[in-house]
């Protein structure tokens, strides 16, 4: 089985899949001018205006849904497997990743709020719907929602759940099985409120667990802030081949750090979408520049702080990818690439306290549970899109079911499996959607020129897509009648 999935990862994650990112990035970091550097300010002011109602949430509880899906796993497992098999300089093209792919993440989630509807009083919207509407490939949407749906219900949520039952175990000796059943009767009792509880949650949890996972890095780099050049050259030096120890790992460097960085920031993935059209907004590119800021919390801070404790410690091993397994450093013999190497570091800087495997598997349990949510958020989406009336209800009740059962499963599942699961969905996902906005990503810049025209004119920009040309933005067209009514 293992194999077999290992084929298909080999496959998925090919060198067209590593560098067709970073390519796509880049088209998009130039076409938009590096909107991600020129455009900081409007992020951080747009995160916080915006209003809820009673079909939408507002701008930062749909950027916490996204980073809720952002911050997961991936920023301590993740980031410590790209080290592993990557080496140091794998974090330099995580933050490669994050920076370039902070514009494609403003493409596909400018198009999500372009193309948005309003279903059953709530809003809707994500890749399959603009690929409906945008390119009018019904069959490729179709397409689309199914292998999100597979990924975020079956292939993804193990992961999450097998990380928080590993660092429960590791912490607490708390048998995996009890941890599964908590994840299940908490997840359930959320799930059930729908997209406004996942939102009212994720605001509260995201943010606190975020910042105190921030702060517990500040201490450590401040502890050892003489290292701190020594392990920034350490990273830029191993990313381009030299360094003595791990010059020749360049190749493993990108494909690993690009390959965690996309599962940990989700650019291009077409995961950030659907919490994105979910926002009450007047214009679409308001959304958008806040999901592009996501990417930035997500990768350059959040990642980069498991990072620097890791590597300001030497708490890591790293190993050739090449199914020899040699030892190209081994700072911790017999660990694991995963959450170990976080709680270790802590451990090392912070020594009789004995709070690192208590610190890493709590956080563990609120990024990754969190990220368990968005997954939810996001089936229930592409249920939406593929069924109507009774049968939407039922799909919706099954999903619940099995996203339950699946995240049960993955607190007893082995990690390699439920990382190679994961590699598998992510990868499906990414090919669909990164083809779909490389075809359809002219509404979006149309609508950045027009929210910087608005801007510079001293408006706040509103939207009009029969003003601009921009075809079948159905909801938007209604909206700006019923503004005039």
């Amino acid at each position: 089985m293992e194999e077999f999935i290992g084929h298909i990862n080999s496959f998925l994650w090919g060198p067209w899949m590593i560098y067709g990112c970073l390519a796509i990035g880049l088209l998009f970091s130039i076409l938009t001018r590096f909107l991600q550097v020129r455009l900081v300010k409007d992020m951080v002011v747009q995160m916080f205006k915006g209003e809820k109602s009673d079909a939408g949430v507002s701008s930062f509880q749909a950027l916490a849904i996204a980073l809720s899906g952002r911050v997961g796993t991936g920023n301590i497992a993740g980031t410590a497997t790209a080290i592993a098999f990557g080496g140091p300089g794998a974090v330099f093209w995580m933050w490669a990743i994050a920076f370039i792919g902070a514009s494609s993440a403003f493409i596909e989630s400018t198009l999500a709020q372009i193309y948005k509807v309003k279903d059953q009083g709530q809003y809707r919207g994500g890749p399959a719907y603009y690929i409906e509407k945008g390119i009018g490939l019904k069959w490729y949407a179709v397409v689309f929602a199914i292998a999100t749906l597979v990924a975020m219900s079956i292939l993804m949520p193990g992961i999450q759940s097998n990380s928080i039952a590993i660092g429960m175990e590791n912490a607490f000796n708390l048998p995996r099985w009890i941890t599964g059943v908590a994840i299940v009767v908490i997840l359930g009792v959320i799930i059930l409120g729908g997209v406004k509880r996942i939102a009212n949650v994720a605001q509260l949890v995201v943010p606190f667990m975020a910042i105190a996972y921030i702060l517990m890095a500040i201490i450590i780099i401040g502890m050892n802030i003489t290292e701190l050049p020594a392990v920034i050259k350490l990273i830029f030096t191993s990313a381009f081949s030299f360094d003595s120890t791990f010059g020749g790992m360049i190749g493993a460097a990108i494909a690993w750090g690009v390959k965690r960085g996309i599962y940990s920031n989700e650019a291009g993935q077409g995961t950030g979408p659907h919490a994105a059209a979910a926002a009450e907004v007047s214009h679409p590119v308001k959304q958008g520049l806040v999901q592009a800021f996501s990417v930035y919390i997500d990768t350059l801070l959040v990642c980069s702080a498991t990072a620097f404790m890791i590597l300001f410690t030497g708490m890591y091993n790293v190993q050739l990818d090449d199914g020899d397994g040699a030892f190209v450093y081994e700072g911790l013999p017999g660990v694991e690439a995963g959450p170990g190497y976080t709680q270790a570091a802590i451990d090392l800087a912070m020594p009789g306290a004995g709070i690192g495997a208590g610190f890493v598997a709590i956080a563990l349990f609120f990024f990754a549970f969190t990220t368990i949510m968005a997954y939810y958020y996001m089936a229930e989406t592409n249920i939406a899109y593929l069924f109507k009336g009774n049968a939407e209800k039922v799909g919706i009740l099954l999903l619940k079911v099995v996203i339950l059962v699946t995240a049960f499963l993955g607190t007893i599942r082995e990690a390699g499996l439920a990382w190679a699961l994961g590699d598998v969905g992510l990868g499906l996902m990414c090919w669909l959607n990164l083809i779909a906005i490389l075809i359809i990503y002219k509404p979006a810049l149309i609508a950045l020129k027009d929210y910087e025209a608005q801007k510079k004119e001293g408006k706040d920009p509103v939207f009009d897509p029969t003003k601009l040309g921009i075809k079948n933005a159905d909801f938007w067209v209604e909206y700006n009648e019923n503004l005039k009514k």
